[in-house]
């Protein structure tokens, strides 16, 4: 006789409170950012495992240590064309809703931003390229130090980030008086400008554009730092060390988090048609040859 199966278990996320109808483009919301741990399930197994390895590993000494090498600028030189280009052959790991590489998802963000919003080019150009700090997934980084949602390291693991505190059993910060603590290494009311997030693309791809002197807006670049940021942004944590100060960042986020989720379920741009209308667009905010 064989042992009863266990059923899956349903993850609370906290993007479910920013989700507006309840369907989106033919998909149910539900179905969004959905992390079941179900073992019958590959595409589950795939994303819990990319997170628990990025939870035991993701420490202060370890975000220290990627800042002090990829904030050289030094590793590669690309135009935005052309790293764009190379998220054709990068599937995200740590994403349930897609299979797709993930260029067409940065073609379907822009693209829902630009029927949304026709005038505001930036808002339009800043979806294109949001996820393109995955390019360090190209250059021998694993994915569970690029891709998925992002938390300050040096504190206390909120609730809310995806699995939960029991995720980081095994990462050494949880353990360490310095850092477990509701504040942790931080005073109380810093900022989220002062807090040191997670390494990973979004937090790179913020630094990139900062360095090679981009004119994209401070909006855009908020946008691009912490739109992967849902513990704080969605789930309401991290209060004693956000400031009011804090929430025209919040603002511009949230302004962007709909078009990021919602737009994985919809059709296949025509990227090759795109290119000439976004070309104009890298050309005015962010042109020529980057350093990476």
């Amino acid at each position: 006789m064989k042992d009863k199966q266990e059923s899956p278990v349903t993850m609370i996320d906290p993007s479910q409170l920013l989700r507006p109808e309840k369907i989106y483009d033919g998909k149910p919301v539900a179905a969004f950012r959905d992390y079941t741990v179900d073992d019958e399930d590959p595409i589950r197994q795939r994303v819990r495992r990319t997170y628990y390895t990025m939870h035991t590993n993701m420490t202060v000494d370890l975000v220290k240590s990627k800042m002090d090498n990829w904030l050289q600028f030094n590793h590669f030189k690309a135009t935005v064309k052309d790293a764009l280009i190379k998220l054709n052959e990068l599937v995200d790991e740590s994403d349930p809703d897609t299979n797709l590489p993930n260029i067409v998802h940065a073609f379907q963000t822009a693209e829902r931003i630009r029927q949304d919003y026709p005038d505001e080019d930036w808002f339009q150009l800043t979806g294109l390229i949001h996820d393109l700090g995955k390019v360090l997934a190209m250059y021998g980084e694993p994915q569970w130090c690029v891709v998925g949602d992002t938390f300050p390291v040096g504190c206390k693991w909120a609730k809310s980030i995806v699995y939960g505190p029991e995720s980081f059993k095994d990462n050494p910060d949880t353990y360490n008086p310095k850092y477990n603590t509701e504040c942790g290494m931080y005073e109380p009311g810093c900022g989220i400008e002062n807090m040191m997030m997670s390494w990973g693309h979004d937090e790179y791809l913020y630094h990139v554009l900062v360095h090679n002197k981009s004119t994209l807006p401070k909006e855009a670049l908020y946008m691009v730092r912490y739109h992967s940021f849902y513990p704080w942004y969605a789930g309401g944590e991290y209060g004693h060390l956000i400031t009011e100060k804090d929430n025209h960042i919040k603002e511009a986020v949230l302004k962007f988090n709909q078009y990021d989720l919602y737009t994985k379920s919809a059709g296949v741009p025509d990227i090759e048609a795109l290119w000439p209308y976004y070309e104009k667009l890298i050309d005015k905010y962010i042109p020529g040859v980057l350093e990476w």
